[in-house]
């Protein structure tokens, strides 16, 4: 037996939840090529940044000195036309003050038409060789604009040989092996890596439960506890994060999600938890053993042992539970003794005895 109790118990709600990742990268190859080496084994926890795959560099090296050796040919042809304009604008600058000196000869029949002709042929000539000359320089700067991105481009790639970890985490199986050909962008990935350090669990909870969710978030973070197996003494503690923009239709269910900071690794991504979301505290209430709730055709009742010790089944409206303790809304009353072991021995009406122990105690065999 045991005594029905006022005791303040929390306001939870409970379902089943899935472990999910934090987040799951596919890590593949930018580059095609040969794998050189791979840098850490199946399962392995690893950092961002950490080096996982090398793929051979050397065609990306001689592409790179390659485009080296075209921005150097540019800024040598740059230099060139430089200095060749230079040449020309001065000898273009001489054609010009000889034509200006033959035109007042040309007037007093000091020098022939001809040879007028000539001089400034020549200067026009020089003027349009400054003109070729700057388009060369024009031609060189965009060659070497051109050149210097293969080099950016070139860096890059060579830089994507080695490939490295995007974020913390443990990796699954691996995929590729060192000597195997890769792709660039190929559809399989080399390895998947999951980050569970925080981790997430997902569950749904009947719509009717949205408002009062929404209602003590609005207060403050929502305390959710995961338990891996059922009885479980050190559930993992997290916090309500997510709540989905909208209801199932076809099962009339909410979408939430918890984060776990999960620094034991208790929880694992794909496991199945008991999750319970503690909403608010209800104080001062009824509570009595869950074991003493029973079900029958027309509702839930329990067994009430009375003062001369004879039984009366009382029909109950229970709530929640919290802890092996059943909230008690209507039927029971603080102070009275339910029955919660023998309750096929109980007949109402009729009196029982305590084989053994105090109300509340275990039965002794």
């Amino acid at each position: 037996m045991a005594t029905v109790t006022r005791q303040t118990v929390p306001v939870q709600l409970t379902a089943i939840g899935n472990v999910e990742a934090y987040a799951t990268v596919s890590v593949k190859a930018q580059v095609s090529g040969e794998v050189t080496e791979v840098h850490f084994a199946e399962g392995d926890f690893v950092k961002k940044d950490q080096v996982l795959f090398s793929i051979d560099a050397r065609p990306y090296e001689v592409a790179l000195r390659q485009a080296e050796a075209n921005l150097a040919r540019s800024l040598a042809q740059k230099d060139q036309a430089t200095a060749s304009r230079a040449r020309d604008a001065a000898q273009a600058r001489n054609a010009r003050n000889e034509l200006e000196r033959n035109k007042p000869l040309l007037e007093k029949r000091m020098v022939s038409q001809e040879e007028f002709d000539q001089v400034k042929a020549n200067a026009d000539a020089l003027d349009a060789a400054v003109a070729a000359d700057e388009a060369a320089i024009k031609a060189a700067e965009k060659a070497i604009q051109a050149a210097e991105a293969d080099i950016d481009g070139a860096k890059l790639y060579l830089e994507y040989c080695t490939i490295r970890s995007p974020m913390d985490g443990r990796t699954g199986s691996l995929l590729i092996h060192k000597g195997n050909l890769v792709r660039a962008n190929d559809t399989s990935p080399l390895v998947v890596i999951n980050q569970v350090q925080p981790i997430y669990v997902t569950f749904t909870l009947p719509e009717k439960h949205l408002a009062e969710i929404r209602e003590f978030m609005a207060k403050g973070p929502l305390e959710v506890t995961a338990a891996v197996t059922e009885g479980e003494e050190s559930p993992a503690a997290g916090v309500l994060s997510f709540v989905d923009n909208t209801i199932n239709e076809m099962t009339g269910t909410i979408r939430l999600k918890a984060t776990f900071e999960n620094t034991d690794l208790h929880l694992w991504p794909g496991q199945f938890v008991t999750t319970i979301v503690r909403i608010a505290v209800s104080e001062n209430v009824i509570v009595a053993p869950a074991e003493a709730i029973q079900m029958g055709q027309s509702g839930y009742y329990v067994y009430v042992v009375k003062s001369d010790m004879t039984v009366e089944a009382r029909p109950v409206v229970p709530g929640d539970t919290w802890n092996g303790l059943t909230v008690v809304r209507e039927g029971l009353h603080p102070d009275e003794i339910v029955v919660t072991d023998g309750l096929l021995r109980a007949t109402p009406g009729e009196k029982v005895r305590i084989l053994s122990g105090e109300p509340g105690q275990k039965e002794k065999p």
